[in-house]
């Protein structure tokens, strides 16, 4: 019998997940509160005696891990343009599963470098200029960066004329340099993969001995990626497929957490014949991170974006209701609080639905019409997602919840807004295992199988 575990350190659970892969099956699952703090393999070990004793005593072939603790992959990302090259990096840092606390643009200034330190990133990212273009941006903001007190891995990409040069002043710095291509080599090109492949590898190399990660390195095969990066390697996977098993085509992945809401999409999105894209080019695989939508942590920050109207609707409570306020207020304090009554029940409802609505609108691309001389043109920012198919819920309230199709219901495609462009007849599933992070990291491995267990939990 041929098994893998599967593990993610999560910043408030620990959880495991084993696979027959021969039968193509779950076999157990388990969780245990984190104690990435202590150490981290105390948390680990209690999950693995949960799950052995739903499995028994089990070998594992492959041991593989993805972690969101200890607040995660926070990067800032430091560009020319805002608009261009500092887009163009932050997409490729969200891309890599990071948390971007930041974004800065052209010449760094002393206040700015203040709040970067302030700050307290696990990498900086630094892009700037085409390849051929600006060279003085890039060479001051490395100048800036080696000179302040943080010592932080820097991963540079931006323009290969000067990359180097500013490698080397970082490195003068005393600084852990990575170069790689530049993420934006030619204006409105995208070169997103290979920073990300970068991010990836500071992430295994430094941040997880910086994240007392390394103490589980000699139980696993190594932490592979952040658990964010998992999910969009499961994403991409569901898609696309393999040689051997078909995907699904087109797909949105929503995953609610406590503290942020987290979209995936891997679709086109090319504009339609009538309209035109402006801004820069969409990736096929696009993840965004909503920092002020998380059901718990963030339940205030969504009742002050959309108001208690609107999350007692998205309840299906019609009256004005007293609890609500003292409800959210205990959430947000109390991050690992569960329902205890269909009322609270309720109430998690509405706060997820409002959640997934605001998230999946700014995920999605908008149209806006401009009357020009010549008449009414129609122009596109972001993603057309109108005609992707598949609409996927992960985390616990899709797995664990009584809700989860009304929640992922609230981002579909509103005639009332038809400028947003969300779905608009997808088909809904959930992850009824919580196993996509799983699935993400089993890709590394054994991709088909990886995308048949997939398919298997999608309900």
């Amino acid at each position: 019998m041929t098994n893998a575990l599967m593990i993610d350190f999560g910043s408030t659970y620990t959880k495991t997940i084993a696979v027959n892969m021969e039968t193509e099956e779950i076999i157990g699952t388990s969780q245990a509160p984190s104690t990435v703090k202590d150490n981290i393999m105390i948390g680990l070990n209690e999950a693995l005696d949960n799950l052995y004793r739903i499995i028994g005593e089990t070998e594992f072939k492959y041991k593989l891990a993805c972690s969101s603790a200890a607040g995660g992959l926070r990067m800032v990302a430091v560009g020319f343009v805002k608009e261009l090259t500092a887009e163009a990096a932050k997409r490729a840092a969200l891309g890599a599963g990071a948390k971007v606390v930041e974004t800065f643009s052209y010449g760094l200034n002393d206040q700015e470098l203040e709040e970067i330190i302030d700050l307290n990133p696990d990498i900086i990212l630094l892009a700037g200029g085409t390849d051929g273009g600006n060279k003085e941006i890039l060479i001051h903001n490395a100048e800036k960066i080696a000179n302040c007190s943080l010592q932080k891995p820097v991963v540079v990409a931006g323009n290969k004329k000067v990359a180097n040069k500013a490698g080397e002043i970082l490195r003068n710095g005393k600084m852990d340099v990575t170069i790689t291509e530049n993420v934006m080599p030619d204006l409105n090109i995208i070169n997103v993969e290979p920073t990300r492949s970068a991010i990836r590898e500071v992430f295994m190399q430094r941040i997880v001995f910086a994240k007392g990660l390394d103490k589980a390195r000699s139980f696993v095969d190594g932490i592979l990626m952040p658990t964010p990066m998992a999910v969009l390697n499961a994403a991409k996977l569901l898609a696309e497929g393999t040689n051997e098993e078909e995907g699904l085509g087109e797909l949105i992945i929503v995953d609610v957490g406590g503290a942020t809401t987290d979209i995936h999409s891997v679709a086109n999105g090319k504009p339609s014949d009538n309209a035109i894209l402006k801004g820069l080019p969409e990736p096929f695989a696009k993840r965004t991170v909503e920092g002020d939508l998380g059901i718990r942590y963030n339940a205030l920050s969504i009742f002050d974006l959309a108001g208690a109207e609107k999350i007692l609707i998205n309840a299906g409570i019609s009256k004005d209701l007293k609890e609500l306020s003292s409800y959210l207020k205990q959430v947000s304090s109390v991050t690992n609080k569960v329902p205890k009554n269909e009322l609270e029940a309720k109430i998690d409802l509405g706060l997820a639905r409002t959640a997934v609505e605001i998230a999946i609108k700014r995920h999605a691309g908008i149209i806006e019409e401009v009357y020009f001389p010549d008449g009414l043109i129609r122009i596109q920012k972001g993603k057309d997602l109108t005609d992707v198919k598949n609409l996927i819920g992960t985390g616990g309230v899709f797995a664990h919840g009584i809700y989860g199709y009304d929640i992922l219901g609230s981002g579909i495609y509103d005639p009332k807004e038809p400028f947003s462009l969300r779905p608009k007849h997808p088909n809904i599933f959930l992850d009824s295992k919580y196993c996509l992070f799983a699935t993400g990291l089993l890709a590394e491995v054994s991709p088909t199988i990886a995308l048949r267990i997939a398919k298997k939990y999608l309900k």
